[in-house]
C-alpha cells in the first residue's frame, strides 16, 4: 500500500492559524483590532514561547506575501482624483512629519554617539505609523470623513509612498551600496520602471481585464489580478528594485481600469490571510523574556515615541493652518509604529542593520514597542478628541483658529438611496425613473458593455459582485434606503441579499425572481419583498420604490392600471410621462421614513422601545409598527418588539446607521464568508 504524501510544514500552518484565530477572537471580545492578536499568537507559537512553528523562514516566505499584497491593494486604492482635496496636507504635512520626526530621532540618537546611517534608520523606522490599524479603526467608528480622519488619511498616504524611498536606501544606509550613485542608479531604474508602468496602465492592462472581464468567470479575473501583482513585483525584483515598490506599481497599473474595483474586492481574501502571516511572524520574533527583564527601558522607549510622535504630527499639521484640537487628536491617533516599519525593519535586518545600532537588544526593544503601541492605539484614538479640546482651551488655540474651513471634510456621495443590482430590463426601466424623479441611485453590474454604456450615460456605476462586501460599501450601502435586486440568477441572489442585509441591517430589500417556487428561499435568506413572473416585475418594483418614497398610494395604483392596460407601453415610450406619474409626493419625509424588520436573534427583538432608546439614544421617531396584518400606531415605551414586526422609523441615513446593530441578526452573513 503505497503510504500518503505528506506535506512537511503542515503541522505548523495548523499551529499558526488555530492559535492566530483564538487569540484574534479573544482581542476581539475585549475590543482590540485583530492585528493585535496576530502580533500576540506569533509570540506564543514562536521559538522563544512554545515553539510550535520552528520554521521561521516558511512563516517569513509567506509574510512577503502578505507585504506584497498588502502593498498591491494600498496602489489600487491610491486615486489622485478622489485625495486632490487633500493633497496639501498629504505633500506637505506629511513630508513635514516624516521629516521632522526622522530629524528628531537622528538628533538624539547622535548625541548618544550612533552613527548618521544608523540613526537616520531608525530614524524611518519610527516615522511611520499604522495605516491598517488606524484607517481599520477609523473605519469602524465611522470617523474617516471627519476632519481628524481625513488628516490622519493624508499623513499616512504620504508615509506609505515614503516607504519606497525608504526601503531603496536600505543598501547605501548599509554599506552594501558604496555611494549615492548607487542610490540614484537604483532611482533611475525605479523612474524607468514607473514609466514603463504608466505605459502597461494606461493601453495594455485594462485592454486586458476588459477582455477578461467580458468572460464573465470570476476565477480567470482573479487569476489575472494575481499574475498581474506578482509579475510586476518580479519585473522589478529582476532589476534589483525593491519588491514593495513592484507590488505598489501593479496596484498603480490597476487602478487605471474601470475594474479595479471588482480586482481590489477579489484580492482582499487572499490580503487578510497573507497579512495574518506577517504579523504572525513579527511575534515570533519577540522574546518574551527581554519584556521580563527590561519593562523599564521598554515602557520609556514608548512613552518617547508616543510624545515625540504627538508633538511633531501636531506641529506639520498646525503649519498648514489646521486647528489645534483637530492637529492635536489626529497627531495622537498616528502616535505608534507601523506595520511598514516592520517590512523597513527585516529589509534592514538582511542588510545587517539593526535599531539603534545596539544589535539584538535594538531589535527586541523595536518589535516589544511596536507591539505595544498597537495594542494601545484605540485608547489613544479615543483620547485624542479629549486631548484636542482641552488644549483648544489654552493659549494654543490662536494657531490656527483663522483656517478651520480649510478643514478637508466629505460627505457620503449617496444617502437615502436606492442601490440597483442588474441593468437588464427591470434594472434599466427602473433607472429611467428614478432619473425621471430625482430619487438618488447607484447601479451594480458585472457586465463590462452594460458598464460602459452606464459611463456613457453618466449614470452612477460600479462593476463588480454585489455580494461583495467591498463593492457594497463602494455603493455606500450602510447609508440606502432600498436595495433592488432586478437580476434573475436564484443562485447569486440570496448571497447578494445576505450581505446586503449584513451592511445594512434598515435596509428594505426588494429581489426579482422569476419564478413562485423561489419566493420561500428568497425570504429565507432575507428579502423584505420578493416578486416573482415576469410580467409584474416591473410594475411591482415601481410601487414599492415610490411607495417607500411616500408617493401618494392612490396616484401609484391609477398609473400602474395605465401601465397594465397598455401593456407596459408607458415604459417603453415617453419618460415623460413616466415622470408625471411619480413626481408628485417625493418630499423629505418619503426620503428619511423607513420600514425596519426585526428578525430572530437580533438585539431589537424582545425588548420594549424604551430598553432599544431609538429616540433618546438615535434620534429616531417611531411612527408605528406594523404586526402581520396588524399596525399600531404611535406605540408607546412599553411596547414591546417581537421578531417579526417591521418599525417604521424616520430618521436620517447616518441616524440609521448609527443604530444597525440593534438589527443585525446573531447569524449573520459575515460569519458565512470567514
Amino acid at each position: 500500500m503505497t503510504p500518503a504524501v505528506g506535506l512537511p510544514f503542515l503541522n505548523e500552518l495548523v499551529a499558526l492559524f488555530l492559535v492566530s484565530v483564538g487569540i484574534a477572537y479573544l482581542c476581539y471580545r475585549l475590543k482590540l483590532v485583530p492585528i493585535v492578536g496576530f502580533l500576540i499568537a506569533g509570540v506564543v507559537i514562536g521559538p522563544n514561547a512554545l515553539a510550535l512553528v520552528p520554521d521561521q523562514e516558511l512563516v517569513d516566505m509567506l509574510a512577503e506575501i502578505g507585504v506584497i499584497l498588502l502593498l498591491f491593494t494600498i496602489g489600487i486604492e491610491f486615486s489622485l482624483d478622489k485625495l486632490n482635496r487633500i493633497r496639501k496636507a498629504i505633500f506637505v504635512g506629511g513630508g513635514l512629519q516624516v521629516l521632522l520626526t526622522t530629524g528628531a530621532v537622528v538628533g538624539i540618537l547622535m548625541v548618544f554617539e550612533v552613527n548618521l546611517n544608523t540613526s537616520i534608520y531608525t530614524g524611518f523606522l519610527v516615522a511611520l505609523s499604522s495605516t491598517a490599524i488606524v484607517l481599520g479603526l477609523l473605519s469602524q467608528r465611522r470617523e474617516t470623513d471627519t476632519p481628524s480622519g481625513q488628516l490622519s488619511l493624508a499623513v499616512l498616504i504620504f508615509q506609505d509612498l515614503a516607504i519606497i524611498v525608504m526601503v531603496l536606501m536600505i543598501p547605501i544606509l548599509s554599506g552594501e551600496s558604496d555611494s549615492g550613485l548607487d542610490l540614484l542608479w537604483i532611482l533611475g531604474k525605479a523612474l524607468l520602471l514607473i514609466a514603463f508602468v504608466i505605459v502597461l496602465a494606461r493601453r495594455i492592462v485594462p485592454w486586458i481585464l476588459e477582455k477578461v472581464a467580458k468572460t464573465r468567470r470570476q476565477e480567470l479575473f482573479l487569476l489575472t489580478v494575481v499574475a498581474i501583482c506578482f509579475g510586476t513585483a518580479a519585473l522589478t525584483s529582476m532589476a534589483n528594485v525593491s519588491l514593495a515598490l513592484g507590488a505598489f506599481l501593479a496596484g498603480l497599473v490597476v487602478s487605471e481600469s474601470h475594474f479595479s474595483e471588482q480586482a481590489l474586492s477579489e484580492i482582499l481574501p487572499l490580503r487578510t490571510i497573507f497579512n495574518a502571516v506577517f504579523f504572525v511572524s513579527v511575534g515570533m520574533l519577540l522574546d518574551i523574556s527581554y519584556v521580563i527583564e527590561y519593562p523599564v527601558i521598554l515602557l520609556a522607549t514608548a512613552a518617547v515615541v508616543i510624545i515625540l510622535k504627538l508633538l511633531i504630527t501636531s506641529t506639520s499639521l498646525l503649519t498648514l493652518g489646521y486647528p489645534v484640537r483637530i492637529a492635536a487628536a489626529s497627531g495622537l491617533a498616528l502616535a505608534q509604529i507601523g506595520e511598514f516599519s516592520f517590512v523597513l525593519e527585516r529589509a534592514g535586518r538582511m542588510a545587517g542593520m539593526t535599531p539603534a545600532g545596539m544589535g539584538d537588544l535594538g531589535s527586541q526593544t523595536f518589535i516589544a514597542v511596536s507591539v505595544l503601541l498597537m495594542i494601545l492605539t484605540p485608547f489613544l484614538l479615543n483620547l485624542g478628541p479629549g486631548l484636542g479640546t482641552a488644549l483648544a482651551k489654552t493659549p494654543l488655540k490662536h494657531l490656527g483658529r483663522d483656517n478651520e474651513a480649510k478643514t478637508p471634510e466629505t460627505r457620503p456621495e449617496h444617502e437615502d438611496h436606492v442601490v440597483i443590482v442588474g441593468y437588464g430590463p427591470a434594472g434599466r426601466r427602473l433607472v429611467k425613473v428614478l432619473r425621471e424623479t430625482g430619487i438618488p441611485f447607484v447601479v451594480i453590474e458585472m457586465n463590462p458593455d452594460s458598464v460602459a454604456e452606464m459611463r456613457a450615460e453618466e449614470i452612477p456605476v460600479i462593476y463588480g459582485d454585489a455580494s461583495s462586501s467591498h463593492i457594497l460599501e463602494l455603493a455606500e450601502i450602510a447609508t440606502a434606503k432600498l436595495c433592488v435586486i432586478a437580476i434573475n440568477d436564484p443562485a447569486a441572489s440570496p448571497r447578494i441579499i445576505k450581505a446586503a442585509h449584513f451592511e445594512n441591517p434598515t435596509l428594505q430589500i426588494l429581489v426579482r425572481t422569476r419564478f413562485l417556487n423561489e419566493v420561500e428561499m428568497l425570504e429565507d435568506a432575507g428579502a423584505d419583498i420578493v416578486i416573482p413572473e415576469e410580467m409584474e416585475t416591473t410594475v411591482r418594483i415601481f410601487s414599492q420604490v415610490l411607495g417607500a418614497y411616500m408617493i401618494p398610494e392612490d396616484e401609484i395604483e391609477e398609473h400602474i392600471r395605465t401601465l397594465r392596460a397598455e401593456d407596459y407601453k408607458i415604459l417603453r415610450g415617453s419618460i415623460q410621462e413616466a415622470h408625471l406619474m411619480v413626481l408628485q409626493g417625493l418630499d423629505e419625509e418619503g426620503l428619511h421614513t423607513r420600514a425596519v424588520a426585526v428578525r430572530e436573534g437580533s438585539p431589537s427583538a424582545n425588548k420594549t422601545l424604551r430598553e432599544l432608546q431609538l429616540r433618546n439614544k438615535y434620534d429616531l421617531s417611531v411612527l408605528a409598527v406594523r404586526r402581520g396584518e396588524k399596525t399600531i400606531g404611535n406605540p408607546d415605551g412599553d411596547f414591546l418588539v417581537e421578531p417579526g414586526d417591521r418599525l417604521v422609523l424616520v430618521g436620517t441615513a447616518s441616524q440609521f446607521t448609527t443604530c444597525a446593530h440593534l438589527f443585525r441578526a446573531t447569524e449573520s452573513f459575515k460569519n458565512e464568508q470567514t
